[in-house]
């Protein structure tokens, strides 16, 4: 059984990459290890500080789940900040028998301005496919909304509005972004527990979704997000007028101004849902 080294991380989906991955695992007996150094902000952009190594493990959950659909055999895990020092981590741990890499164009990625192929070339002594990736001339073959939400990350609406979106489409990625509530205390653990029951909601829905924990500031939770994803569309969930502290705040209109993706609101009155429910029962 071969093992095959994918080194990628904003260009990994591309289509150029995954027909690369289709060919080989098409010979048959390979297996696939990804490896998602974690992504630099840009330059000045103040980040959440866990956001950058939890998108790349969005990119590692939402690849997995793309190529599981497939048939395709990996695991996945997210690097070192230094796509060298990444590679050659996983090199040492698995010892492939071949390495991808995929960038962006060499006008473009900051990897080819640090001769990444030819380094892990030398260093490896391994064969190294290089594909160069163009998301901004090609896009990317499926869609993918960004989904903002906090205590109404589990509203029927929203859950109903997501899967009313993917309907029609052959695959549409969704990445959940759940802002905690503040930075201490119990905030991210009960951030985290409702990421998890939204993803569980997703996957019962036949959803491929990923998602992650967000900055207290839910504006600046979906301006990170933007900045570390490529997103068609932006659904934000809140809960009705001036119940809504992000309503209060005028985010919707706020995230508007500021990107060009189209950006949904879904209220959900949590309120009405739980009198509905109790006197269901």
């Amino acid at each position: 059984m071969r093992e095959v080294l994918v080194v990628a991380n904003r260009t990994l989906g591309g289509e150029k990459l995954l027909e690369t991955v289709r060919e080989r695992a098409a010979a048959g007996d390979v297996i696939f290890r990804l490896v998602v150094p974690q992504t630099k902000p840009s330059a000045g952009l103040v980040i959440y500080d866990e956001a950058v190594r939890e998108s790349a493990q969005v990119r590692v959950d939402l690849a997995m789940s793309l190529l599981a659909a497939e048939g395709i055999t990996a695991s996945g895990e997210v690097g070192d900040p230094d796509p060298f020092l990444a590679t050659m981590d996983a090199i040492a741990a698995r010892r492939p028998d071949e390495v991808i890499v995929s960038t962006h164009p060499a006008t473009q990625s900051g990897w080819l301005r640090r001769d990444l192929i030819e380094r892990i070339e030398n260093a490896s002594g391994l064969p190294v496919q290089h594909i160069v990736v163009d998301l901004a001339r090609e896009g990317l073959p499926f869609g993918v909304t960004l989904v903002v939400a906090n205590k109404t990350s589990g509203g029927e609406e929203l859950i109903g509005h997501l899967t009313a979106k993917a309907a029609g489409e052959e695959r549409r990625l969704f990445i959940a972004v759940i802002p905690q509530q503040d930075r201490g205390g119990s905030a991210p653990r009960e951030a985290r527990i409702r990421l998890a029951a939204m993803l569980d909601r997703l996957d019962a829905a036949g959803l491929l979704s990923a998602g992650m924990i967000g900055d207290p500031d839910p504006y600046t939770a979906v301006i990170n997000a933007l900045e570390l994803f490529q997103v068609d569309d932006v659904v934000i969930s809140t809960l009705p007028g001036e119940r809504s502290g992000w309503m209060r705040s005028n985010l919707i209109e706020r995230v508007r101004n500021t990107t060009s993706a189209q950006v949904e609101h879904v209220v959900v009155d949590i309120e009405s849902n739980t009198t509905a429910a109790g006197a269901a029962s």
